[in-house]
């Protein structure tokens, strides 16, 4: 398994530390990202050495989610762009969520959109004590993506998950624990330390049990999270064609309030 532009990969004795690596620009989900993330989870499957995954972020912030800059300007051509990156991306979701290893995620900054669905999807999600996690795409005209309506609802039940989407709430760390997102809120200063520690007893387990476990809780959800994914893509390229996507995006680069319309 090799690194990419925007994923670092690195395997310490059975354990892929995967790290989020353009801090810079708050680690987000564009064009790049979604196909560098589809080929590092097609390396994590045929991997026959892996024993546990540890998903991480580099710098103040987990992830922001979609590239707004990227968006603005081509906000008029969006729904070819959208169904071009879901491809790529909802692919990679798929293979990583049905890792037949544990997969423990640390979580810092701020955490949304797809960042969210992502770590959501994960089996165990630890989070710093001055984490927050959001869902912006109500503020931008946009329907949920990247397994946001399979994820979420798993970990939160349909009607807090539905109401999170929805009113585009922003939750503290404690908050996103009593909702589900998150299992563990450790001191900042403590969370990649423990979360690596997680990893690697997990990774020291039975791993085969993991697997097979893992394997269990996925069939029951398997035929839904495939035709989710495929929905949200074709949904999200549909709505992004909307004047109020384009005035959502427009108004959030312009740091402004924006004028829906319903149209």
């Amino acid at each position: 398994m090799n690194s990419t532009d925007s994923i670092r990969v690195e395997m310490q004795d059975g354990l892929a530390i995967l790290s989020l690596a353009q801090p810079a620009r708050g680690n987000p989900f564009d064009g790049q990202f979604a196909r560098d993330f589809k080929q590092v989870a097609a390396g994590l499957l045929d991997s026959d050495k892996l024993r546990a995954v540890l998903l991480r972020a580099d710098g103040a912030n987990f992830s922001f989610g979609g590239d707004l800059k990227v968006f603005y300007p081509a906000r008029d051509q969006l729904p070819p762009l959208v169904r071009e990156w879901t491809s790529d991306l909802h692919m990679g979701l798929q293979r990583f969520w049905r890792l037949p290893v544990p997969v423990v995620t640390a979580v810092q900054g701020f955490a949304m959109g797809g960042g969210v669905a992502l770590l959501a999807g994960c089996d165990v999600v630890m989070a710093g004590a001055s984490t927050r996690i959001g869902s912006a795409f109500a503020q931008l005209g946009f329907s949920c993506d990247s397994g946001s309506s399979v994820t979420l609802t798993s970990r939160m039940g349909m009607a807090r998950a539905r109401r999170f989407v929805l009113l585009a709430e922003m939750l503290d760390s404690e908050e996103a624990m009593r909702a589900g997102l998150v299992d563990k809120v450790v001191a900042d200063a403590q969370l990649q330390d423990e979360a690596l520690a997680l990893a690697r007893k997990l990774a020291a387990g039975p791993t085969v049990a993991y697997g097979e476990t893992k394997r269990l809780f996925m069939q029951a959800g398997a035929a839904q999270l495939e035709a989710q994914l495929e929905d949200e893509a074709l949904t999200l390229a549909r709505v992004s064609a909307t004047a109020d996507a384009q005035e959502g995006i427009a108004a959030q680069v312009e740091k402004r309030k924006p004028a829906f319309q319903g149209r």
